[in-house]
């Protein structure tokens, strides 16, 4: 009895410690598993199973569920690269813009400035003292806010700030000179205007014409309506269109609810898409017709003004007689009537007007100077009064400043309204696309559990 149970004992499992099964036990357990998935990955029964009514069914589902999202992605990055553009020529591109513009517009006054004060001879007035530092003090403020990674452009910026040291220099020993009565004065201001002339103001134009330039491109960009998007959009639409009358038709459902709701979501962001786009671009349009061709014409007249004051006072301190100078200024005040003419704006209009008066006085100076009556025309140019021309020199400078800083804030004012009516179109557009996604799939569900 001892020996028999003994037996049992070692012929019984242990509980513990289960024996592996063989594994000719598991072969045929995954034998046919693999034989299976083999089965439905059969190139000849996936293309059946695609020839199917439920394979049919779900190629049109999945391809209005890629449509559906890849519309209202695509629709969301455009809409957001163009609000970022935006924000860019907002915080950026414009005020380099201005920047430029204002650094060009310092330079000359500087540079009329220091003629000015060379007119009067001796100490010169305090306050044509003051316009020269101020003008040189802005000139370099606005030339530290000037960015750009182009090497013409800091080469132009570098150009700039090595040479107004060398320009103040020059005024600084012009003046020295002239308050001593030295002749050789005149010789150094002219030699500090020709590198103005020649060097400063060539190189600030360029980073305001590039500068005017980046903002022009900007706006064409923004104006241009975003096609893609909206071709993707009008795809996705006729797709479910087409989706929805194969399933009237192949599958006897007049209405699907998934898909209608899926074509609703789709046709409110086209909807939304151009409405907000077009909205978008026409405040952009109206920023450059109200804001950038006006600042333009103002900023250019702004600067043919100052060019124009320069050869004039220059014209006293050489005491020309060649001509060159009337030549100069009389090109500048050409182009400036040009530009003044036909606009009925009120800087344009006070602009003209103190253009008069300094034209007036510009032909009694000349008249002065016939006689030989230099200190008679060097008091018309320079000296204080409603008679000379100093007075209206600044007003046509105050009237085209105060213009250009309307356009400004016109044009800035219209591109934040450009880019604040996107705000909302990136987010709704991802929203909208991955709600008719949904619904897509939830029209189309219960037809595949027909097929059950």
């Amino acid at each position: 009895m001892t020996r028999l149970a003994e037996d049992r004992v070692v012929s019984e499992p242990d509980p513990a410690h289960p024996e592996p099964a063989p594994a000719t036990a598991r072969a045929p357990i995954v034998r046919p598993r693999i034989a299976q998935a083999w089965k439905w990955l059969n190139p000849a029964r996936l293309r059946m199973f695609a020839q199917s009514s439920p394979g049919r069914l779900i190629g049109i589902g999945l391809l209005m569920i890629v449509l559906a999202l890849g519309s209202g992605g695509i629709t969301a990055a455009t809409v957001h690269d163009r609000q970022r553009d935006l924000d860019i020529l907002l915080a950026d591109t414009e005020p380099d813009a201005d920047a430029a513009h204002r650094l060009y517009t310092s330079l000359s006054v500087a540079d009329a400035a220091a003629a000015t004060a060379f007119i009067s001879g001796g100490l010169e007035p305090e306050q044509v003292r003051d316009r020269y530092s101020q003008a040189l003090g802005e000139a370099g403020a606005d030339l530290v806010r000037l960015s750009g990674d182009d090497a013409d452009d800091i080469r132009q910026r570098m150009g700039i700030g090595s040479g107004l040291p060398v320009y103040s220099g020059l005024v600084e020993t012009a003046r020295a000179n002239n308050r001593e009565g030295h002749p050789v004065g005149a010789a150094y201001l002219s030699e500090a205007s020709s590198q103005m002339q020649t060097v400063l103001l060539p190189s600030a134009d360029q980073l305001y014409v590039r500068r005017a330039a980046a903002v022009d491109t900007a706006q064409d960009r923004h104006v241009r309506p975003p096609w893609l998007a909206i071709a993707l959009l009008l795809v996705a639409v006729a797709t479910l269109v087409w989706g929805q009358r194969m399933l009237a038709r192949h599958w006897h459902r007049t209405f699907s609810p998934g898909l209608l709701l899926a074509s609703s979501a789709i046709l409110t962001l086209l909807l939304w898409t151009v409405i907000a786009g077009s909205v978008s671009a026409f405040a952009m349009s109206s920023g450059r017709a109200d804001g950038t061709v006006p600042a333009a014409r103002l900023t250019e007249s702004r600067i043919l003004a100052q060019q124009a004051r320069s050869a004039e006072t220059l014209k006293l301190v050489r005491r020309d007689t060649t001509g060159d100078y009337d030549h100069a200024f009389d090109a500048n005040i050409t182009r400036l009537n040009e530009l003044l003419g036909g606009h009925t704006d009120r800087a344009t209009t006070d602009a003209r007007g103190a253009l008069l008066h300094w034209l007036a006085a510009h032909q009694r100076m000349n008249e002065a100077l016939d006689r030989g009556e230099f200190v008679r025309a060097a008091n018309i140019a320079t000296a204080p009064g409603a008679e000379n021309a100093t007075v209206h020199v600044e007003a046509l400078d105050k009237a085209l400043g105060a213009g250009i800083t309307e356009t400004r804030d016109t044009l800035r004012s219209n591109i934040f309204h450009s880019a604040r009516v996107l705000d909302y179109l990136a987010p709704g557009a991802l929203i909208l696309g991955i709600a008719a996604a949904a619904y897509i799939a939830f029209g189309i569900w219960p037809r595949l559990r027909e097929y059950r």
